[in-house]
Parts: structure tokens; sequence; C-alpha cells
């Protein structure tokens, strides 16, 4: 039997597994592999992890070994509990002020929004369709709308522009056959946060052209020095848009996946459908355990300063060594232009950097070169509290004073 002419195009076909490209993701692991290897008494500082380094709630956590307990839990949950709407519903409203959200028919449950966003192509996306997808930025819509014979035209994010999308340099007629549209505000990994006014052209921009927003809200909550925005709260948001928002950030629930999708009904309604030939839900435990504090204000104000800490702290350091920070609008990363060498070495790409600073001086980044050459630094490091974290800071800007880099 020959598999190799068995696997479908989507994914290579009969090349499917013989190409020697390696991931970016991978280069870091197998860099920082051979960094601890050729260092082993060097402590790595991996300021890559985009995940949340500490644990959820002690609240959430105490409600998940309650409910876990309960026999009424056991089995499917299938298109989620009424509960868990009814407290998305309500963070809704105390974090956005989008009051008006039916938890029936205009919220409905994921199993974190990975999912939800491979799942939306579906509802929408024929062959030949058209989404217009941020970059850079997460792939899975992207990824998915190209398993269906969609085609994905890339909108770039740059520094000039605020990292927003330049609505006006895209062409008329890909605005005009496009059905989707991926944006992640507050944005991962430039920083921006989301304003009223570039909602607003944007949903202008989606009305003009009947476009349907894909807005991923993983960070929702994790804004510095303005109020959380969702798009729904504008005026035409509901219509033409969808909103996706995560436990995972929010309140350190990465791994427990939960998040839910906010909008239109007609567009919940179809997902939904998808959905409940994908999946039968997310365990109810899990659920009912982040009712205990999706809406609590005081568990989201608190890790969001402890992610706000720590930025000031790292913007301090990069910038005393040469590099162009400055405090997001949002998320817990820093996005700065890439060195363009340390001493004589010489750097053509942010992940020529990246892997100098792993294998040479043991600091893990993630590279971006999307849109410009750029370095993502993440406040997500570990330590073993506030203390230690000015400990690592400090290594930080020794190993990169060390590091003589060129700008």
């Amino acid at each position: 039997m020959n598999l190799q002419t068995l696997f479908a195009e989507r994914i290579g076909g009969a090349a499917f597994g013989l190409s020697n490209e390696i991931y970016k993701f991978e280069k870091i692991k197998r860099a920082k592999a051979a960094a601890r290897q050729a260092h082993p008494g060097v402590e790595l500082l991996d300021f890559g992890v985009g995940e949340p380094d500490q644990m959820a709630p002690a609240a959430i956590r105490r409600a998940l070994k309650k409910a876990a307990d309960d026999p009424a839990n056991r089995g499917y949950a299938d298109n989620g509990l009424r509960e868990f709407k009814v407290a998305a519903a309500r963070y809704m409203a105390e974090f956005f002020g989008v009051a008006d959200l039916d938890p029936d028919k205009e919220i409905n449950h994921s199993i974190g929004s990975k999912p939800a966003l491979a799942m939306l192509p579906l509802c929408f996306i024929n062959p030949g369709d058209v989404a217009l997808a941020t970059v850079p930025g997460y792939p899975v819509l992207a990824t998915h709308t190209r398993y269906l014979g969609g085609r994905v035209v890339k909108v770039p994010l740059l520094k000039k522009n605020g990292f927003y999308p330049d609505l006006d340099a895209i062409d008329a007629d890909t605005a005009q056959r496009a059905k989707l549209f991926y944006v992640n505000y507050p944005n991962n990994p430039t920083g921006a946060a989301p304003s009223e006014e570039f909602f607003d052209r944007l949903i202008a921009f989606a009305q003009l052209h009947n476009i349907l927003i894909v807005q991923d809200a993983a960070y929702a909550t994790l804004v510095y020095g303005r109020k959380p925005l969702s798009i729904l709260s504008r005026p035409g948001g509901k219509e033409t848009a969808v909103e996706l928002h995560s436990m995972s950030k929010s309140y350190n629930m990465t791994g427990w996946r939960l998040g839910f999708v906010a909008g239109s009904a007609r567009v919940v309604q179809a997902y939904a459908e998808v959905k409940d030939n994908m999946d039968s839900g997310q365990f109810k435990a899990i659920q009912l355990a982040a009712c205990a504090g999706i809406a609590d204000r005081k568990l989201a104000d608190r890790v969001n300063r402890h992610y706000q800490r720590r930025l000031r702290k790292m913007v301090k350091c990069l910038r005393s060594a040469g590099f162009d920070a400055r405090m997001p609008g949002g998320t817990f990363y820093l996005y700065v232009p890439s060195p363009c060498g340390a001493g004589t070495t010489a750097f053509a790409t942010a992940e020529e950097a990246s892997q100098f600073l792993i294998k040479e001086h043991s600091i893990s980044t993630v590279p971006w070169d999307d849109a410009g050459a750029f370095l993502r630094f993440s406040a997500t490091f570990e330590s073993s509290g506030s203390k230690d974290d000015d400990r690592v800071v400090a290594e930080l800007g020794a190993r990169l004073a060390r590091a003589q880099l060129r700008f």
C-alpha cells in the first residue's frame, strides 16, 4: 500500500512529510535545545513563550474542583451550558458595555479560540472565495480557508499605520470578492490595541463590501492606559462582525480550552451548526468554573497589573540596549524592530537575529519578517515572583549589553 499517494493536496499531497523546510517555531525549539547543550550552566531566558506564566485564579480552580465532583456534570456538553452563555453575556456587559447580547442566540461557547477560527471558514468559504487576513498574526483562519479552496489575501500591519490595516490599500475587486476579514485586537504580535475610530472605519468597510469581520479578541482585557473595547459595542458592529473571546489570556486559563463566539444570531447559528458536527462541547465542569470568575473585574485586573508591571520593566531594559521599545496598547508582548547586527555579524532578517540571541546569549524571542523585521518579547517569562522578575530583566539587560547589538 502506498500511503503517500493518499494524502490530500491541502497538506501537501504526495509530497507530505518529505520537505526539509523547518517551521519557525521548530527552529526556535531546536536552537533552544542547542543552547542548553552548549551552555549547560547558563539559564535560558525565554521571552518567546506565548502563554501565561501563572495559575488560573484560585476562585476558578476551586469552582472546577467542586463541579468536577458533581455527577450532574458528567456527559457531553454539546453546544454548551446556558449558565456559561449567561456568564459570557455578563462579561460582555461588565467589561465592554455590550449589554444587549442574547445569551441563547448570540453567544456560543468554543473549545478555545483556535477551533472556532477553524470552523468559521466552513460556514462561509466556497472554493475560490476570498478571506482577508492581517499579517503578522495567527494563521488558523487563513489555513482553513486554503484547505477549503479559498484564497487568502494578506493585509500587512505596518508601523507607519499604527499596526492597523490600511483599508484604502486593499484592491477594490479583492474587497468585493472577500467574504471574511480576520483581525485581532489587541494584536498579537504587535501589541496594538483597538480604537473606536479604527473599529468604525473597519465596520464601514465591511458594510460597503458585504464582508463579515472576524475579530479575535483573545487579549481583550489586557489593555493599558485605556478601557477594554469590543467591536460589538460600536454602531453596526453586531451586524457586521463576530467576536471571539478566550479565557486563556485574561484569566490564565491556557490549556483549559474555553472561549466563546459572540455577534449576529445568524452567524452564531451557523457556527453552532458546524460545531455540532465537529465536537461534543467542553467539559461542563470547566464551563461552570469559568462562570465563577469571567465577569469578575478584580480577577482580570489583577492579571492585567501583573503583565503591565513586567512590560514597563522590559521596556526600560530594552531601550537601554538600543531597542525602540515602548509600552504596547495591549497584550503581553513587546514588538520591537530587530537589530541589523551584533558586533561584526550582520543580520539580514529578524529570524537571523533571533537565532543569534538564542545560540550566543541564551535569550529566546520570536522573530517576525512578514511586514518588516521585528522581534517579539513576551512578558510571560518564568520567575519565582515579583522580586525575581527584577533579576531576570536585569540579566536580560546584561546579556544584551554584551551582545553589542547594532540598529
